[in-house]
């Protein structure tokens, strides 16, 4: 038998419909709007509630000049994190990433090969996908593995949060790959660590590269059951 509720059934279907966003409209959202999602996201749960979460948030012209001057500094900077990226991707996880690339350049007529338009689609990450805002999410250095992993969480509230409202958003380890220059630039601390960046906005729908959606496996194939 299967019990759902009202709620289970709203998030389910939040759950079901968010999906990344990468082109959005120059509209700004309004800063009432912003605040309701940084409330909503501020209720994450986290290690003894430690709440290592925070954000800094860009609108207007500060959202313009970050990007400019970002897109500028990775064309000459070499990538510099303040955690680890994935040593390397194999098995399912290769084949999940390999799914979801390819979804992303037919999307946008990017052909198997075509270097050139390869790297300008990755550019577009540091352009923020043209969205009119973006929050920049850190973590408490001493805080370890387990503040990135709280952080994480934060950023999937946020997410949802942002689909509940009507808006579009997209994830961006991206941003954390150059993580000195984003510190540097927002005068964060050092003990501060950039975990990941969210760009966001009202999404532009009929742009091709927003008319895909990514599969995910069937919850048997991730949870191992023992009864015994």
């Amino acid at each position: 038998m299967t019990v759902t509720t009202d709620d289970f059934t709203t998030l389910t279907r939040v759950l079901d419909e968010r999906w990344t966003c990468r082109q959005f409209h120059s509209q700004p959202v309004e800063r009432d709007t912003i605040r309701a999602l940084l409330r909503l996201a501020q209720r994450t749960p986290s290690w003894c509630n430690t709440q290592p979460w925070q954000v800094v948030v860009t609108e207007g012209a500060g959202t313009d000049r970050f990007r400019k001057e970002l897109v500028e500094h990775i064309a000459t900077a070499t990538p510099a994190s303040d955690f680890e990226f994935p040593a390397q991707y194999t098995g399912a996880y290769r084949d999940r990433r390999r799914e979801c690339g390819k979804q992303l350049y037919d999307s946008v007529g990017i052909a198997k090969g075509d270097h050139e338009k390869t790297m300008r689609q990755a550019v577009r990450n540091f352009e923020l996908f043209d969205a009119p805002h973006v929050a920049i999410v850190t973590s408490e250095a001493d805080l370890g593995v387990y503040g990135a992993v709280d952080c994480g969480l934060y950023i999937g509230s946020f997410l949802l949060g942002a689909q509940s409202l009507g808006l579009g958003a997209a994830p961006q380890a991206a941003l954390a790959s150059y993580s000195p220059f984003v510190r540097e630039y927002f005068g964060i601390p050092e003990h501060r660590k950039v975990v990941a960046g969210i760009s966001f906005g009202y999404p532009d729908l009929d742009h091709p590269v927003n008319g895909f959606r990514t599969t995910r496996a069937d919850a048997d194939e991730v949870a191992t059951w023992f009864a015994d």
